[in-house]
């Protein structure tokens, strides 16, 4: 007869849909047993375009361009 051996841990994900209800959440799933730590991670913050284009000029991706033709040109080659 085959033993089978388990995890000595596991990861959960939740997806919350309503996230005023996580601290009731985290502490409903902090109750029960064999619970060691719950984790919540920090969103990636969302920037702005505006944000964005200062971004694109400290990193130097900005090309200048004389007229539209110009542009074209350096946009299709």
């Amino acid at each position: 007869m085959a033993t089978m051996t388990l995890p000595k841990e596991g990861q959960i994900i939740v997806d919350i849909e309503n996230m005023s209800m996580l601290k009731d959440i985290k502490r409903a799933i902090s109750m029960l047993k064999g619970v060691g730590k719950i984790t919540v991670p920090r969103r990636k913050k969302l920037y702005s375009s505006y944000e964005l284009s200062l971004r694109d000029l400290d990193e130097g991706r900005v090309y200048e361009a004389k007229d539209v033709d110009d542009l074209f040109k350096q946009c299709l080659n």
